[in-house]
């Protein structure tokens, strides 16, 4: 994937936490349940730095319900968090998909029909996802605060405001195979590369559910006269969009943790791979191989910049980027929890291999019950409050001097 160069204007900075440099991004990816992660995250931040402002909020997936809420509420950060968390703190599983046995059986039941009939007596309705998400798309319209259309003015507002600058949640087109950034904000200028686009428009709730419509699992979405699906699976650089909406330095939540190398490269079993544990690669592979990945040309191309004297950059500057991963593995936690999911959703991923898989990734992105979305927010806070002081001196060094860097522009 080749790496380019965006040329920007300089932009100050604001060490005083209330009101820092216009160019502040945060960028929140996928991960289903491990949402949860991040808001736990963010709130620890938002007690030491209760009046932080990010002017520039991009998200994907679980990471665009976080997103938009932060965009849309009208107080400080340090409300907005809060608020975040207990709507976090509220959601079940039956919140947000239809989690009783005869949905789950009716669906599993179409797909093995059209499976064996080669697509035959089916019926006129197309098969969408595995799990219902209706009741999702309900949750949101109570807790978003979102018009009768669906529509998010408190976004609007905090743009006239001055205190948010553009927001954007990204998706994939099952149409065009194309990923699409759907921005709203001020002075953004949109952009087109080769399988990905921005677009201007007014988020609403249905452009939430497009960006978190997990593949297979949960229905795509229509917006406009296309059918969308989960934002990470076409976006091929996760930083892309917040370095076009100009921002000079990062703040992006991981939901991975990150073992030794030891650890990493040991087998937990040499038994064949369940379906379990193969879906849960495939979807790591979506939400956070991209992202990371994306971190690591970004830190290889500041060093490259950072090597030279100003003289020979170019009008290039560094783009400043903080990752915060968790301290602990999400996935043993859910490993723990596994028994108090719903019976009959139980029973079905157990059947794909969920208690044999090494690694079960899929639990830890379908698992919204309670208990393990309430261990998540205890994490996430506790490693924002011990990373508190990286955190205050990543806001308040000042920005390196040139242009910043666009990842596969």
């Amino acid at each position: 994937m080749s790496i380019s160069l965006l040329e920007e204007s300089n932009r100050g900075t604001d060490a005083s936490f209330t009101a820092p440099d216009d160019g502040l991004a945060l960028m929140l990816g996928g991960g289903g349940a491990r949402g949860a992660y991040q808001a736990g995250v963010l709130r620890g931040i938002a007690k030491k730095l209760p009046h932080l402002r990010f002017p520039i909020m991009t998200g994907i997936s679980a990471g665009a319900v976080n997103t938009i809420h932060l965009a849309s509420h009208e107080g400080s950060f340090g409300q907005a968090t809060q608020s975040l968390v207990d709507l976090w703190l509220k959601l079940t599983p039956e919140q947000v998909y239809e989690a009783h046995a005869f949905p789950l059986i009716r669906n599993m039941v179409r797909w093995g029909m059209r499976l064996l009939s080669g697509g035959a007596g089916t019926g006129p309705e197309p098969m969408r996802g595995m799990i219902n998400t209706e009741p999702l798309r309900k949750f949101l319209n109570r807790n978003l605060l979102s018009g009768e259309d669906g529509s998010l003015p408190g976004i609007a507002r905090n743009i006239a405001s001055g205190s948010l600058r553009a927001v954007a949640l990204s998706a994939t087109s099952y149409a065009t195979g194309h990923s699409v950034t759907w921005i709203e904000g001020q002075n953004v200028e949109l952009w087109q590369r080769p399988q990905r686009r921005s677009e201007a428009t007014r988020l609403t709730v249905e452009h939430v559910m497009a960006s978190s419509a997990l593949p297979m699992l949960f229905p795509a979405v229509k917006v406009g006269d296309q059918w969308f699906g989960d934002g990470g699976i076409r976006l091929t650089s996760p930083l892309s969009p917040p370095l076009h909406m100009g921002a000079t330095r990062i703040i992006t939540i991981s939901t991975r943790h990150r073992p030794s190398w030891a650890v990493s490269t040991t087998p937990a079993s040499r038994r064949y791979p369940p379906p379990a544990q193969v879906l849960g690669i495939l979807y790591n592979s979506v939400f956070l191989d991209l992202i990371d990945e994306d971190i690591l040309r970004l830190e290889k191309v500041n060093h490259l910049l950072a090597d030279l004297p100003p003289e020979k950059r170019e009008s290039m500057r560094v783009v400043d980027i903080m990752v915060i991963r968790p301290s602990q593995d999400l996935q043993t936690l859910a490993r723990e929890l596994e028994p108090r999911l719903p019976s009959f959703l139980r029973y079905m991923t157990r059947g794909l291999g969920t208690r044999q898989a090494s690694n079960p990734e899929l639990l830890s992105l379908i698992m919204f019950q309670s208990d393990y979305v309430r261990r998540l927010v205890e994490l996430g806070e506790a490693d924002a409050e011990s990373q508190a002081e990286k955190v205050e001196e990543f806001l308040s060094r000042p920005t390196i001097q040139g242009a910043e860097v666009e990842l596969a522009k």
